[in-house]
């Protein structure tokens, strides 16, 4: 059974940093090209970084830019989402996406709620 599982939520201050993970089983996950999303309560879904399947370029949203780090470890089959000076307006559920690079079939995970608060 192909899955997405994201986990590493939960309250932090601001400025403070959160490693975000989605961890794939049930399909090959290196032929994938992944996504962060982030969804807060009122606003529309928001595409915050991707990292391509093979090659492992990147790309990131103005909004965080130069803040948010997105990696892949192609042998535990999981993406990450490192997230430092965080802000208020970060606060959102985050979810990943994985793309077949080909197919673009995809899967969502149930995503992590995120709470940036002092």
């Amino acid at each position: 059974q192909e899955q997405l599982v994201e986990s590493g939520g939960g309250l932090v201050q601001p400025g403070g940093s959160l490693r975000l993970s989605c961890a794939a089983s049930g399909f090959t996950f290196s032929m994938y090209d992944v996504s962060w999303y982030r969804q807060a309560p009122g606003k529309e879904r928001e595409a915050v970084a991707t990292i391509t399947s093979t090659s492992g370029m990147t790309n990131y949203a103005d909004s965080v830019k130069g803040r948010f780090t997105i990696s892949r470890d192609y042998a535990k089959n999981t993406v990450y989402l490192q997230r430092n000076s965080l802000k208020p307006g970060d606060t959102a559920v985050y979810l990943c996406e994985a793309v077949h690079r080909w197919s673009r079939l995809g899967y969502w995970g149930q995503g992590t709620q995120v709470t940036v608060s002092s």
